[in-house]
């Protein structure tokens, strides 16, 4: 392997491939500095105030006057502002749709109402954090050897979160836990739910019902802790109706169905410096394949795309679209000022150690899990996802927050790339995860499913690793279980996005 990566001619930085010295040399360049993997090292003098160039695009600014070969980083590194020119439509690269002859298929869950599910889950939907503890206990009930009779079943799974109440009755809080509910209520991924609250809690489960026009059956039902009289009779009733349920969920067997049903959640965390270079390029490239076969990435994560949003707006169908999006940027600058915050409080301790020193650099290579195709739509946090192809969710970083809203806006898959190792999983869509170094991946390979650092040790090719990637997309949409899967991750992601004040 060399001893550095550079991305665009045009930059005025590479990245140290591996640990480098003071005095070693880079492009004839002599170190000033010890280099560690991952990180930047400029290869020609910065004056202060000039513009810092990777991705051939600005990631920050020179905060001194420093010299060809030093080591470039959050000590002389500074963030400002995005500028806010946007261009609408400019860079549309046409999706080549496949033939009918060419069209993938995975084995799915078809449902009543339409929808493709990848799993087939029993759901304990909570709709407060007071009827917490009794849809775990409904959950507990049915481990392994209750479920060995019902071989088409994935599991009976308790989504508990700790809001619901103490806020207020609308705005955009409210909403956006409604439409949690709803999206995890409604997912494909779920054959059979109970609905459980406490009865007093603003959050009220017969308005959800109302407001999305769901109706109770054998296979989706509902119960206040109050109306059926106590914590106990609450958990024997909820485990007589998940028993009720699971037959008849059992019934339900996969068939074929086309790779265009498959909606799949883009995401990242514990990044570093080779997540935009390895990992997300490729998954950007499994975006593409798929668009192509009429299926559906969503992006989110806002706070990660700012600084590259101006060239997600250029692939924006129309410009309604792309103003949507810029949009949200404008409400997460304004969220964050008035809770004395910066866009730039983003990355992380981890980040910065990985390699990534300011939110620009961290969005351009995060904004690369979109691919090159067209963005088709832009939707609020757990709206449900109806456009086909490339996608964008408002959402916050946080990992967790930000795959439920995804979840509930229909992704039936999650692809999850990390570069320190993060230990994440999700249901009820399974999570694939992927490593942006080999490094990290021979240190966790019980968590990687795949290894994308070999497009840098190996040389092999981005359009390659993308194509692997999709591809165990198909096998996992057909039950083939992740590393995340196997270890039983899932149960404690759910985390709905908390906006405004809690009372």
């Amino acid at each position: 392997m060399d001893k550095f990566v550079r991305l665009r001619a045009e930059d005025n930085v590479v990245i140290a491939s591996m640990a480098l010295g003071r005095g070693d040399e880079v492009e004839g360049l002599t170190l000033y500095d010890p280099i560690p993997v991952g990180h930047k090292i400029a290869t020609r003098a910065l004056a202060k105030g000039s513009a810092v160039r990777k991705f051939g695009q600005i990631i920050g600014y020179a905060a001194e006057d420093i010299l060809a070969g030093a080591h470039l980083h959050t000590h002389n590194i500074e963030f400002r502002p995005t500028e806010g020119v946007y261009e609408f439509g400019t860079d549309l690269s046409p999706v080549l749709q496949v033939s009918e002859a060419e069209q993938d298929h995975f084995m799915g869950y078809k449902r009543a109402n339409g929808t493709v599910g990848t799993r087939n889950y029993i759901a304990i939907v909570t709709s407060v954090n007071c009827s917490a503890t009794a849809a775990r206990r409904i959950a507990d009930a049915f481990g392994p050897a209750e479920l060995a009779a019902y071989p088409n079943v994935d599991g009976v799974v308790a989504f508990v979160h700790g809001t619901g109440c103490g806020m207020a009755g609308n705005g955009e809080g409210f909403e956006a836990l409604q439409r949690v509910m709803w999206g995890y209520a409604r997912h494909p991924n779920h054959g059979g739910v109970l609905m459980v609250g406490l009865g007093c809690e603003m959050n009220q489960i017969d308005w959800l019902l109302e407001a999305y026009g769901i109706e109770q059956g054998p296979l989706f039902q509902t119960m206040n802790i109050q109306n059926v009289a106590g914590l106990q009779k609450t958990i024997d009733t909820g485990i007589e109706k998940v028993k009720a349920m699971l037959p008849l969920v059992n019934d339900i067997s996969r068939t074929k169905c086309p790779a265009s049903e498959l909606k799949v959640a883009l995401q990242c965390g514990g990044s570093d410096a080779w997540s935009g270079v390895t990992a997300n390029p490729a998954l950007g490239e499994a975006c593409d394949l798929l668009a192509a076969q009429g299926g559906t990435g969503v992006l989110a994560e806002t706070p990660e795309i700012y600084g590259a949003e101006h060239l997600l707006t250029r692939r924006a169908v129309d410009q309604a679209t792309g103003e949507r999006l810029v949009g949200m940027i404008k409400w997460w600058e304004n969220y964050t000022a008035r809770n004395h915050g910066s866009m730039d409080n983003n990355p992380s301790p981890g980040n910065k150690q990985g390699g990534l020193s300011t939110i620009l650099e961290k969005s351009l290579g995060a904004a690369a899990k979109g691919g090159t195709s067209p963005l088709m739509g832009v939707y609020k946090y757990a709206e449900p996802v109806r456009a086909k192809g490339f996608t964008f969710m408002d959402s916050p970083g946080y990992d967790p927050a930000s795959v439920t809203g995804q979840i509930a806006g229909g992704c039936n898959i999650v692809c999850f790339t990390t570069g320190r190792g993060s230990a994440f999983g999700s249901k009820p869509a399974p999570t694939i995860k992927l490593a942006t170094n080999t490094t990290m991946y021979q240190r966790m390979t019980d968590d990687m499913d795949i290894n994308c650092g070999d497009i840098l040790s190996d040389q092999i090719s981005v359009q390659e690793k993308g194509r692997q990637i999709y591809e165990m997309i198909l096998r996992v949409a057909s039950g083939e279980q992740t590393k995340s899967e196997v270890q039983g991750l899932g149960d404690y992601e759910f985390v709905p996005w908390q906006i405004g004040a809690v009372m």
